[in-house]
């Protein structure tokens, strides 16, 4: 499939920020991402990659520098002061388009992040990263996953709901940008075999639909 799911590594972390700038009001810096892998144990971070940026970007770096140097100007976009075309046009940091990540709470999958770039939206990848991280969830012990969503989020909130997450409460004033308040969703145990036989439809369903694209 075109689209790949790893984990995030600290060599990922600059295309990381240069997504969460394009899709969010509020980023986190640098150094947070670094210290959620280098020191959180509790942290699991992944990345979204596009097979075919990255196989453009190595025929891009093959031609004359010239050349090279107009194909790199379109995608990515680097936002990152200081960084040199060089850095930027990396065939491994360019195919990353999303990134997610979540915590373990004792026995809670928290979502901490899910963010995907602009030009990536409403193609079923947002929804990939959730399921990943929905197994991500499984693989580590978690019985409940949890997160937080703008009460604004509208469409964010139907793909949570369509994975199994209810409303169970409200953080006021939670985004530090706008001061807009935060609806808490659960889901319900993920062990149950209700739950375990609906996501796995789901997640089959969804790898056709990518697949088929």
């Amino acid at each position: 499939m075109r689209y790949v799911v790893d984990r995030m590594t600290m060599s990922d972390v600059p295309r990381v920020i240069e997504i969460e700038r394009l899709a969010y009001p509020s980023t986190w810096p640098p150094s947070a991402y670094r210290k959620e892998l280098q020191d959180n144990r509790w942290a699991h971070y992944i990345v979204l990659r596009d097979k075919k940026i990255a196989d453009e970007q190595v025929v891009a770096q093959s031609r004359p520098a010239q050349e090279s140097e107009k194909s790199r100007r379109f995608f990515p976009l680097s936002l990152l002061p200081g960084r040199s075309p060089a850095m930027a046009s990396s065939a491994d940091l360019a195919s990353i388009i999303g990134f997610a990540g979540l915590w373990l709470m004792v026995d809670e999958a928290h979502i901490t992040t899910i963010a995907m770039h602009p030009d990536y939206r409403r193609l079923g990848l947002g929804e990939m990263m959730l399921a990943s991280l929905i197994d991500i969830a499984y693989e580590i012990g978690a019985k409940w996953v949890t997160l937080e969503v703008r009460v604004s989020n509208y469409a964010a909130q139907n793909l949570y709901r369509k994975y199994g997450f209810r409303e169970a409460g409200l953080r006021h004033r939670y985004y530090s940008d706008n001061q807009e308040d935060a609806l808490i969703m659960w889901t319900e145990e993920i062990n149950s075999p209700a739950y375990k036989q609906r996501f796995q439809e789901l997640k089959a369903a969804l790898y056709k639909k990518l697949e088929a694209h």
